[in-house]
């Protein structure tokens, strides 16, 4: 048997540290959430049930968490599908160079190094000297798509980098026009990366607080509601909350993986299938 070096060792452990850090905060609130009914917020627990997740549904114990609930699904809808419609806009845009293309890739880069905070109020204040109403579903639609476009259009660009036209060319050559192109071949290869980008732009604007800090209005998404209990909740339901909203996105994530898989199997056997008949 192979004999492990020190650096081995120092690695894994290093590792380990990292995954303790990065999911041990997660674990321990969905331990406390499971408090008895004269739990606190820290150990020891006093007790185990489900009193904390009962009273998350009563209204009086909580704020408007299901209306920022339904607002923040709402809103990472919205976002998600403008993104991916966006950023395969983009993507097959910049697949030819033209006039100013390098100027607006550093553009739209730039929004990403700009503090969201600083984004925040700019479209903030842009609506208020419009004389706009500041509401989650218009200027916090725009400062959330400020931060999810970009990274939508940076994974579309290095798909499209590997996208190989032979399948396009093939399309043109039996007759295909640009817009059949579009549909029947570029569209069905890329859509596994099509949910992905999905995921990406639904998940980054359902957390969001920074870029939607200023901009929603009077009404609260999620993020926003949870910051504001903090500072009145004090007892286990804000775990029990957490907890749910940490199931919530694990589904959503789980859902996602599952339809990228199914395309892809799809693809798999229809490519067999294709084999089969030249054969």
């Amino acid at each position: 048997m192979e004999k492990r070096s020190r650096s081995f060792y120092f690695l894994a452990a290093f590792f380990a540290l990292f995954l303790l850090f990065l999911y041990g905060p997660v674990v321990t609130i969905g331990i406390l959430s499971f408090q008895g009914s004269q739990g606190g917020l820290t150990f020891p627990m006093n007790g185990v049930s489900l009193h904390w997740f009962f009273d998350l549904f009563e209204e009086q114990a909580v704020g408007d968490i299901w209306g920022s609930f339904r607002r923040s699904f709402a809103l990472g809808l919205m976002v998600m599908c403008v993104t991916v419609v966006v950023a395969v806009m983009g993507g097959m845009a910049f697949r030819n160079r033209f006039r100013g293309s390098s100027l607006l890739f550093y553009m739209i880069v730039a929004s990403l190094i700009i503090p969201s905070i600083l984004v925040s109020l700019g479209v903030g204040l842009i609506f208020n000297i419009l004389d706009w109403e500041v509401h989650w579903s218009t200027s916090g639609f725009g400062s959330q798509l400020t931060w999810t476009l970009p990274f939508g259009l940076l994974i579309m660009f290095a798909v499209f980098n590997r996208f190989d036209k032979s399948y396009e060319e093939a399309a043109r050559d039996l007759g295909a026009s640009p817009w059949q192109t579009v549909r029947y071949v570029v569209l069905p290869i890329i859509a596994p990366m099509l949910i992905g980008v999905a995921l990406f732009g639904f998940t980054l604007s359902y957390d969001e607080f920074a870029r939607t800090l200023l901009t929603a209005g009077s009404y609260n998404t999620l993020p926003l509601e949870i910051y504001g209990m903090t500072t009145n909740v004090t007892s286990p339901v804000l775990y029990a909350l957490g907890t749910l909203t940490t199931l919530f996105s694990l589904v959503i994530i789980g859902t996602f993986l599952t339809v990228v898989a199914l395309l892809r199997r799809r693809q798999a056997r229809q490519g067999s299938d294709a084999g089969k008949g030249l054969v």
